[in-house]
């Protein structure tokens, strides 16, 4: 099975081609990070009562932001390289 796969299975996140084509730069840990909090987020935030700008916000674009922001939390850009905190 090649590891993009076998990633994806482990992780059992759905992400767009774009998406994953952006996490690709991240530290495999970062991606990590992103995939498993985007999951969730997108569990949590299922429900529009939950979600900051209600109905009008897509729970797609909720968990998006939440995984960025967790991923920054221990991440910072470095010139073009993502480098731990």
């Amino acid at each position: 099975m090649p590891e993009k796969d076998k990633r994806k299975k482990e992780d059992d996140v759905e992400l767009s081609d774009a998406t994953e084509k952006r996490i690709d730069q991240l530290p495999e840990h970062a991606q990590h990070i992103f995939k498993k909090v985007h999951a969730s987020a997108l569990k949590e935030y299922e429900d529009p009562k939950k979600r900051r700008g209600g109905a009008k916000e897509d729970v797609e674009e909720v968990a998006h932001k939440v995984a960025w922001a967790a991923v920054k939390k221990e991440y910072k850009k470095k010139d073009d390289e993502w480098v731990k905190k």
